[in-house]
C-alpha cells in the first residue's frame, strides 16, 4: 500500500458479520483498496486502522463495510453481541473435537471475560432472542455440514458437538429445523445458511 503522511486518526473498529477467515481478507482487501487507510490488524469482529482523519471518517469506513456486507459497531452492547457470536462460532466450527468436553457458558466466560449470566442478558435483550437458541442455531448448521460430509456416525457427531446421546442431539436440532437428525440425513436436504443470517 502507498504510505502517505497522515493525519492519523487511529482507531479500533468493530465490525458486524465478520463470521469467517474470508471476510478479514475481505475487510483487509476493501479497506486497504482506498490506499489511505492503513490496516494495522484483523479479525474476526474486528480491525485496527489508521487513516487521514481528513480525508476519511467513520462514516466513510462503514460505507466500504456496508458495500461489503459488513456494518460498523458503535454501539457499546451490539459490539460485546458481535464478539460473543464471533466466540460461539469460533467455539463451534472451529475448535477441535475436545470441545465436547468443555461448557459453552465456561468458554464463553473465560475467552470474552464476563460472566455468563451477563453476557446472557446483554445477548437476549440486544437480539431478542436468548443466547442458549443462539448456540443451538449455529451447532444445527455445524451438524448440517457434517452430515453432509458423509465422513461420521450420527453417535460421533453427537460426541464431538458436546451431546450426551444421538437422541439429545436431535431433540435439540428438531427445535431449529423441523427435522430429526436421521430424517435430515435421509432425505439428502442441503438447507446450510449463511451463519450471519441466522439472526440479525
Amino acid at each position: 500500500m502507498q504510505k502517505h503522511n497522515f493525519n492519523t486518526s487511529r482507531t479500533v473498529i468493530h465490525i458486524k458479520n465478520m463470521v469467517s477467515t474470508s471476510c478479514v481478507k475481505i475487510v483487509k482487501q476493501e479497506l486497504e483498496r482506498t490506499g489511505f487507510i492503513e490496516v494495522l490488524s484483523v479479525e474476526l469482529g474486528e480491525a485496527e486502522i489508521q487513516f487521514d482523519s481528513q480525508i476519511f471518517n467513520l462514516n466513510v469506513v462503514n460505507e466500504i463495510l456496508k458495500r461489503n456486507g459488513f456494518e460498523l459497531l458503535l454501539d457499546t452492547n451490539k459490539k460485546l453481541v458481535e464478539k460473543i457470536k464471533t466466540a460461539v462460532i469460533q467455539f463451534v466450527f472451529y475448535g477441535n473435537n475436545n470441545t465436547s468436553l468443555v461448557r459453552n457458558s465456561d468458554y464463553l466466560s473465560e475467552k470474552l471475560q464476563l460472566s455468563y449470566q451477563h453476557l446472557s442478558k446483554v445477548f437476549s435483550e440486544t437480539t431478542g432472542i436468548t443466547l442458549e437458541k443462539y448456540i443451538i442455531l449455529i451447532k444445527a448448521e455445524k451438524i448440517k455440514e457434517m452430515i453432509s460430509y458423509d465422513e461420521y456416525t450420527l453417535s460421533e457427531i453427537a460426541y464431538f458437538m458436546g451431546y450426551s446421546s444421538v437422541q439429545y442431539l436431535s431433540n435439540q436440532f428438531k427445535q431449529v429445523t423441523g427435522y430429526t437428525v436421521s430424517e435430515y440425513k435421509n432425505s439428502g436436504k442441503k438447507d446450510r445458511k449463511a451463519l450471519n443470517t441466522l439472526i440479525d
